[in-house]
């Protein structure tokens, strides 16, 4: 018993991927998850409109973060700044028409100012816009699209492509007359349209069962889906190439998984995190595709107010897509270069 269980260790010494996931992963958790599991916002981002803007700016609650005063700026442009997710709060400075106008879409945000306004009543009552009864659903729901794209994108596809390999598919393609860029794309598209339609119907669920409004352009939400899915397939791909069966890609793809998951924004809000946390959410590809979701969806969000967003998606995708495409090229090398590198990787986890 003793000599089976020596050989076991010596085993699991040698699977990083195991001891890593055992050892590492709970430790990362748990300094993330006590960083990051906060749903209460301190400085809630403020801008201050209308003719009395400067002298109303320093009468605010000092939860709220005034970041900028427009003392030319009236109703119209309040709520524009808001659907631009500008800011979390406008207060109308304008001693005719007073307004505290708050975006519903920003959920811990909104609640985080209503609580600190019923406690200084000189202000006048808060009007809560794109989600007036602010509504949990309205919020998580756009985030769980884009947490389906990743299931698909990242587990899924890493799974299919590892299999091939195990099967030895791979090894047989590598002498065939196809260029390795087809056989990528041979292997991406089928999952690229499978997770087309599973976003389709998630998205009419949620709208029907759910009622969540789709309250601006579906192209721009499409446009943002399509960039989405081109950095999750990419990852699935990648984690594919350096993975040698299920069990490997299965770890790695958890490791990525749950990182998206408690730092994109999808349950515990950015703005709640400590600054050594949120910098992790803003490598993250999850991050920008609910704000995006959320922006088209929630507050009808112009496409020229998500460019950051969909360039991140874009550049993340660009340099995923493109470590994958030359590792999934290496392995498909005819040369023996390839061979002999995939029997060292097999032996060094056996």
């Amino acid at each position: 018993m003793l000599a089976m269980a020596l050989k076991e260790l010596r085993q699991l010494a040698r699977d990083r991927r195991t001891v890593a996931m055992m050892i590492v992963l709970p430790v990362v958790l748990l300094v993330v998850f006590g960083y990051a599991a906060r749903f209460d916002i301190d400085k809630v981002p403020t801008i201050v409109a209308g003719p009395a803007a400067e002298e109303a700016a320093s009468n605010v609650p000092s939860r709220m973060d005034v970041i900028a005063t427009h003392p030319e700026w009236g109703r119209d442009q309040a709520i524009d700044a808001l659907r631009r997710a500008q800011a979390t709060v406008v207060v109308i400075a304008d001693p005719q028409h007073p307004a505290v106008l708050v975006d519903g879409a920003n959920l811990f945000g909104a609640q985080s100012v209503l609580r600190a306004l019923a406690a200084n009543p000189s202000l006048p009552k808060a009007e809560v816009l794109f989600n007036p009864d602010l509504a949990t659903s309205f919020v998580m729901v756009p985030a769980l699209m884009g947490l389906v794209l990743v299931f698909i994108g990242t587990i899924v596809t890493s799974l299919g492509v590892v299999r091939e390999r195990q099967s030895g598919t791979l090894e047989q393609l590598a002498v065939m007359p196809f260029r390795p860029r087809d056989v990528f794309l041979g292997k991406v598209l089928p999952y690229f349209g499978v997770a087309i339609v599973d976003l389709v119907i998630v998205v009419v669920a949620g709208l029907w069962i759910f009622g969540v409004p789709f309250s601006g352009a579906p192209w721009i939400f499409a446009i943002g889906a399509l960039l989405f899915l081109f950095v999750a397939l990419g990852m699935g791909v990648l984690i594919s190439t350096v993975s040698q069966n299920q069990g490997q890609a299965i770890q790695l793809a958890m490791m990525t998984l749950l990182p998206q998951i408690l730092l994109s924004g999808m349950i515990f809000p950015l703005d709640s995190m400590a600054i050594g946390v949120r910098w992790i959410g803003y490598l993250l590809p999850l991050t920008y595709f609910v704000q995006i979701a959320r922006g088209v969806m929630i507050r009808a969000a112009p496409f020229d107010a998500l460019l950051v967003p969909m360039g991140m998606l874009l550049l993340l995708g660009v340099i995923v897509f493109g470590l994958s495409v030359l590792r999934f090229q290496r392995d498909l090398a005819p040369s023996g270069t390839g061979s002999r590198h995939r029997r060292s990787e097999a032996e060094a986890s056996a």
